[in-house]
């Protein structure tokens, strides 16, 4: 799939989601296709029909920044999307980089290691778990180096009993993979995942069909751990500098809160000394 086809595939989709009333058209009887017509956004961006025609079957492959910025606004796009709506209209600037496997830092590894009472793990390019802590281990068997974020969020039960809102966990996932995966869409890693969750998972089809992009995880998630009962936890992600695009996942509780008691409950139990 090239890069210019990727621009169309998200141009169309993101189309099909913005209805005539949200951008001020009114709406008379049944309409053919979802969202707004082509020539409707063209005309909203302020550009002809035809040449918006040619943005989204691949032909036209050097777009201003003016046109995108235009097409971005009548979209209804955050900054986020509409910085991945940038990067997908300069193929030029996103040609794809051979990967190398990845590997967590070392010193990342050590890290994460001392913090005995913090979940923390390593996650590489396209969502896969490179290194965790044993705490975050205890948190969740999801969490163990080898694993694919997404795949077991559409494929592994313990996932969906585990969170507590599944629907929002798997809407930011794919669009978590989006926003990390940016332009580089012929990635064979990429391409591999996403043919088999496509095949294996109806609902993750339909999401990674809405093109939504999402860079940061859901700020506060609930587990539902088996061992210590409910456990609210705030999410933060650093970057890792000098990898591509690897994150250092944290979660930690509310000082003095009812699952900070239980966060340290399990932390003695990875560390084999009960609390």
């Amino acid at each position: 799939m090239r890069l210019t086809t990727a621009l169309g595939q998200y141009l169309r989709a993101r189309r099909e989601l913005v209805r005539p009333e949200d951008v001020g058209l009114a709406k008379f009887g049944r309409r053919r296709v979802p969202g707004l017509r082509r020539e409707e956004l063209a005309t909203l961006a302020g550009i002809s029909s035809d040449y918006y025609l040619r943005l989204e079957q691949g032909r036209d492959h050097h777009p201003s920044a003016q046109v995108i910025d235009a097409l971005a606004r009548e979209l209804k796009l955050d900054e986020h999307a509409t910085a991945h709506l940038h990067a997908l209209s300069h193929p030029a600037a996103a040609q794809r980089r051979l990967l190398k496997p990845e590997h967590a830092p070392t010193s990342i590894k050590q890290l994460i290691a001392c913090w005995s009472n913090t979940p923390a793990f390593v996650q590489g390019r396209y969502m896969d778990i490179l290194a965790a802590n044993a705490v975050a281990l205890a948190l969740s068997p999801v969490f163990s180096p080898g694993v694919n974020l997404v795949r077991a969020t559409f494929l592994d039960p313990e996932v969906r009993r585990l969170v507590g809102d599944w629907e929002a966990v798997a809407r930011t996932a794919v669009a978590r993979l989006r926003a990390l995966a940016g332009p580089d869409v012929e990635d064979p890693r990429l391409v591999a995942l996403v043919d088999e969750l496509s095949v294996r998972s109806d609902r993750f089809r339909r999401l990674w069909a809405r093109h939504d992009i999402e860079p940061v995880a859901i700020p506060t998630r609930a587990f539902n751990h088996a061992l210590v009962g409910l456990i609210e936890l705030r999410a933060d992600q650093l970057a890792i500098a000098g990898t591509e695009r690897q994150l250092l996942i944290v979660y930690h509780a509310k000082a003095g809160s009812p699952s900070e008691r239980a966060l340290c409950l399990l932390a003695g139990m990875a560390a084999g000394n009960p609390r």
